[in-house]
């Protein structure tokens, strides 16, 4: 569905994905704007990964934030807020739904967008299947941590989409890895990918 423009918190090399809890300090002036609004509004921000950094060379004039960010990104819904004598803030977030980008707000001190939410599809009757491939990138993950594999089995969450967000937190992948696991077409797509990411040794044990 589309909504109007919300607030979006760009970061460098971060991707959330729904049902993960992401601490954050807020200290820019801009984005205590951002959190005083969505205190106020009760609404979610967005968070889009920065894919360009701000490093000029010396006869380059700088690009506006907007055509340095990724054009999708995840809801995320404020959980928890601390404030600080000094005006900055600890909060904590959990991530939502996956949007899409389709057109920058820039009236305010933080960038905004209006977006096209996006949640991740299940096709019908792919139940078995999903739950088979979280089963398996469950092994691959906890085979690349044997000393954590006891505490991560029995913290990985059940349903494959949540376990999807559990594994790509975990697993040892570039931010552009993740990007492209967050953008996968449905859930067996986010599953396949995944495992596809594991060490060449622990695809083949699976």
């Amino acid at each position: 569905m589309s909504r109007s423009p919300i607030p979006l918190f760009p970061l460098p090399d971060l991707v959330l994905f729904p049902g993960l809890v992401l601490p954050l300090y807020i200290f820019e002036p801009r984005y205590r704007d951002l959190l005083a609004r969505v205190r106020h509004s009760s609404e979610p921000f967005g968070i889009v990964r920065i894919v360009e950094s701000a490093e000029l060379n010396d006869h380059e004039a700088p690009k506006p934030l907007q055509e340095r960010v990724a054009l999708f990104g995840t809801l995320a819904h404020l959980r928890n807020v601390t404030m600080h004598e000094d005006g900055t803030a600890s909060i904590v977030v959990v991530g939502g739904e996956r949007f899409y980008i389709q057109s920058f707000e820039t009236s305010h001190t933080y960038l905004s967008a209006v977006i096209q939410e996006d949640p991740l599809a299940l096709p019908d009757g792919q139940g078995e299947v999903s739950a088979a491939l979280a089963r398996r990138l469950l092994d691959g993950l906890l085979g690349t941590r044997p000393r954590d594999a006891a505490t991560l089995r029995e913290h990985a969450p059940a349903d494959p989409l949540l376990l999807a967000s559990f594994a790509a937190t975990l697993l040892p992948l570039s931010s552009d890895q993740r990007e492209q696991a967050l953008g996968a077409a449905d859930l067996l797509d986010r599953l396949e990918i995944l495992i596809s990411f594991l060490p060449r040794d622990e695809r083949a044990l699976n």
